[in-house]
């Protein structure tokens, strides 16, 4: 059984004391690949070597992420273009807006967000999305650039079924991570709704750990539990979802 971690920021200085051995935990529960969001140009060097020391397991995006969109935002684009001239990613990720830490930096969010689905385009590349508190100024987005080369993952997913089902008509998988395994997390009442073909499985490490680890250091063995959820919701065999969510990410990462 292969699980796909779609989503793990195991550069982060959360796992700093004792990364490999996180990262073996992973890889001995099943978790053979991890795709690894970038943030900014400071997490550059420490993505990199990440990927130097897991090879095997380790692919990368580049991008600037929403609450990382300050005064500087052009140098950072500047700096994911240069990334992107020189080597290979898999996605332009994590990208979006979010609104729920400052919605003064809206509208440089908005351009930030545009000029990396550009960017995604000009390299065939997916997209990943971080949405937070921005459903409709994201969807108003992806509404404007919506194309057949645009597809990707929405991050996180945590909306309604309604906000699923258009997100997917974008082009997107659902991200689903440890909120499925919360009590109040809600998409768990509908998510046997959509099919399953639209969905990948996710940690958000260090962030967002599941039932029963929620509001402790999140990392990707932790993805367990998240598949023994989705098992209960769509009730199929745990391997049967790490089989059709890893063949849904390598529909969208190509790797």
């Amino acid at each position: 059984m292969i699980i796909t971690d779609t989503h793990t920021h195991l550069y982060s200085e959360a796992f700093d004391e004792d990364r490999t051995e996180v990262m073996q935990r992973a890889i001995t529960a099943g978790v053979k690949r991890f795709f690894i969001p970038a943030i900014d140009s400071t997490y550059t060097k420490s993505m990199l070597q990440l990927e130097q020391d897991f090879p095997d397991h380790v692919f990368l995006m580049t991008g600037l992420h929403p609450t990382h969109v300050k005064d500087n935002y052009k140098e950072e684009l500047q700096h994911v273009e240069d990334l992107l001239s020189k080597r290979e990613f898999v996605a332009i990720g994590e990208i979006g807006i979010d609104l729920y830490w400052d919605k003064s930096t809206l509208r440089n969010q908005q351009d930030a967000f545009r000029r990396q689905i550009h960017l995604a385009k000009n390299y065939k590349l997916p997209i990943v999305i971080h949405c937070r508190e921005a459903f409709n100024e994201i969807f108003e987005v992806l509404e404007e650039e919506k194309s057949d080369d645009l597809f990707g993952i929405f991050h996180c997913f945590t909306g309604t079924i309604e906000q699923a089902q258009q997100a997917i008509s974008y082009g997107m998988k659902l991200g689903i991570g440890g909120v499925a395994t919360f009590k109040n997390g809600k998409i768990d009442k509908f998510l046997n709704q959509i099919d399953l073909k639209h969905v990948v499985l996710e940690t958000d490490a260090p962030y967002l750990a599941p039932t029963p680890y929620r509001g402790k250091r999140n990392e990707s063995s932790y993805i367990i539990k998240v598949l023994e959820k989705l098992s209960d919701i769509y009730e199929l065999p745990t391997h049967k979802i790490a089989e059709i969510t890893t063949a849904n990410s390598k529909a969208i990462f190509k790797v």
